[in-house]
């Protein structure tokens, strides 16, 4: 398994920016699609964007034009810039791949107050 470590939460006012960090073991660079998901309180975790190897990007409906997925390959990191948060963005945020099956970190609690 790949390791992941997310990091970068916290507590905002609802309009805010944050940027989370997730920072895997070794190389991400032959890992084709890497991701973002959240998952609220009695909520399932949901995928909120992806991006491959490429620099391709997709987004769910919720966040898109409000949050920035990206990676570094030479730094093995992925990144997520959230921008104009709202209180229902608050969530456990977690990284993870895509494709195959891979263990879920512990994720990094995202709080939006209004």
């Amino acid at each position: 398994q790949v390791q992941l470590v997310e990091s970068g939460g916290g507590l905002v006012q609802a309009g805010g920016s944050l940027r989370l960090s997730c920072a895997a073991s070794g190389s991400i660079d032959s890992i084709r699609i890497m991701a973002w998901y959240r998952q609220a309180p009695g909520n399932q975790r949901d995928l909120v964007a992806a991006i491959t190897t490429g620099g391709s990007t997709n987004y769910a409906d919720s966040v898109k034009g409000r949050f920035i997925i990206s990676r570094d390959n030479a730094q093995n990191t992925l990144w997520l810039q959230m921008n104009s948060l709202k209180p229902e963005d608050t969530a456990v945020y977690y990284c993870n791949v895509r494709g195959f099956f891979n263990s879920w970190g512990q994720g990094t609690q995202v709080t939006v107050s209004s």
